[in-house]
């Protein structure tokens, strides 16, 4: 950590006599501000941003609503078997509220922690490693490991979103081909699906796939549309689901629950990109904007699945609706939503691991042709996954339990505190004790999340 980012240690007045006697007060830390601290203060982190391809309002929104609706929302019903009716709806708002105020933190403390260091926009891994370069002394030594960990966990989650979204688009295309009489494992339909995908995954710039995640959101608004058609007729009476479910199906319930919530990794790069920052927070802003809308359709398509298809219900809803054009046509519009959404998703895994492959080339014909090596090898590796566990909702729920809840419910409370610490969380520490609940929250679903997925993954063939 450089000089310049050490926070002003201040200590107590003392008082000295000069040689006239006369008694002297030498303040370390003056009434009034200095020349630096002015200019911190002055400091707009959003000014400073020099983007060649700056995204409006409305690109940002299609891109956070293309974060967040992908194949999660198509697995709420799934989520809602694991739960029960009643505690399904209560737990997907209570979770889309906890995430939503999570993303707000993270993004109030990227601002913060960019006034402090004169910086115009901060990545997920930078937030954390300078919150903890700057805060409680004895947490500074690991600054560069806690980014390191972040890093990790943002490559893990996104690539499995990745992995998520190749196993969906060959699984409905798969059902959408019987259809035809057209029977193939879905391994073939992997392999089918691998060029198209590395094709969309070699896209560099997020200004372009702004039309490419236009076309998805309407392709799954139109599928959802569909969906509903079919899963609010005839619907049976509450009664002949279960409002509550077992407790050791709850961990799975919050695997999935808090993988459908999954945009947290691009809510950065999102606000980083924008042409107007300041309209991504606030009450009305575009965040809280997309997540009511998301919010409403996880636990609108979760209640109603559940209820049509009770514990029949398959790990994306997709795979219930009947065998006629109209509900194929649904299969096909979601796979391709789906797919056209590939590039989006690789978007952030490739930002953290290419700067540090970068650094560790030398030759010039290695930067070259290092960029294209690396994209290739990461969208293989999400093939692979695909290909070796084909379990779309037990992936779904790995996933969530043990990436996507870190990301989401750990890492902003601890960031929140230590960035705040000690006299900016509020009367009586009550953000700080806010922020505990949260990360005993997150850290209850992880373990037993992850237990329960991988049991599941083992024991289903």
């Amino acid at each position: 950590m450089s000089d310049e980012k050490q926070p002003l240690l201040t200590g107590p007045s003392i008082l000295v006599d000069n040689p006239e006697n006369q008694v002297v007060e030498l303040v370390t830390s003056p009434t009034g501000p200095t020349k630096d601290e002015k200019n911190k203060k002055e400091y707009n982190p959003a000014s400073e941003r020099y983007l060649e391809h700056p995204t409006s309002n409305f690109d940002t929104l299609i891109h956070l609503l293309k974060g967040n609706i992908g194949t999660g929302i198509l697995a709420m019903p799934d989520a809602f078997k694991n739960a029960g009716l009643f505690l399904g709806v209560f737990g997907t708002l209570c979770m889309g509220a906890i995430c939503t105020h999570c993303m707000h933190m993270l993004v109030l403390c990227s601002h913060e922690l960019c006034v402090r260091n004169q910086r115009p926009a901060m990545s997920f891994a930078e937030v954390v490693e300078d919150a903890f370069a700057m805060g409680p002394v004895p947490l500074r030594k690991y600054a560069k490991n806690i980014r390191n960990i972040v890093n990790v966990f943002l490559v893990i989650t996104q690539l499995g979103f990745c992995c998520v979204y190749f196993l969906f688009v060959a699984t409905n295309l798969q059902d959408t081909m019987h259809f035809f009489h057209i029977n193939m494992g879905v391994h073939s339909y992997l392999a089918l699906l691998f060029p198209p995908m590395l094709a969309l995954g070699m896209v560099k710039n997020l200004k372009y796939l702004t039309p490419v995640s236009l076309i998805a959101a309407i392709m799954t608004a139109w599928g959802l549309v569909i969906t509903f058609y079919y899963i609010l007729q005839d619907l049976p009476h509450t009664s002949t689901v279960r409002a509550f479910a077992s407790w050791h199906q709850l961990p799975l319930y919050f695997g999935t629950a808090i993988y459908a919530f999954e945009g947290i990794g691009v809510v950065l790069p999102l606000e980083n990109n924008m042409k107007t920052p300041q309209d991504f927070g606030g009450w009305t802003g575009v965040l809280n904007t997309g997540m009511v809308i998301v919010a409403a359709l996880y636990t609108a398509i979760g209640f109603f699945g559940y209820l049509k298809y009770g514990n029949h219900v398959l790990g994306s809803i997709t795979l219930n609706l009947p065998n006629e054009p109209l509900a194929q046509s649904v299969r096909a519009m979601m796979a391709m939503a789906i797919f056209l959404s590939y590039g989006l998703q690789f978007y952030v895994p490739m930002n953290i691991v290419w700067p540090f492959v970068k650094s560790k080339l030398t030759s010039e014909k290695a930067l070259a042709y290092g960029e294209a090596i690396t994209r290739f090898i990461l969208i293989s590796l999400t093939f692979i996954a695909a290909a070796l566990i084909p379990n779309l909702s037990g992936i779904i729920s790995l996933v969530g339990a043990f990436s996507s809840s870190a990301l989401a419910l750990i890492f902003p409370p601890i960031i929140d505190i230590i960035t705040f610490w000690p006299d900016r969380l509020g009367k009586y520490d009550w953000k700080m004790w806010k922020d505990v609940a949260i990360i005993i929250f997150g850290i209850t679903g992880f373990v037993f999340g992850t237990y329960a997925s991988i049991g599941n993954i083992l024991s289903l063939p």
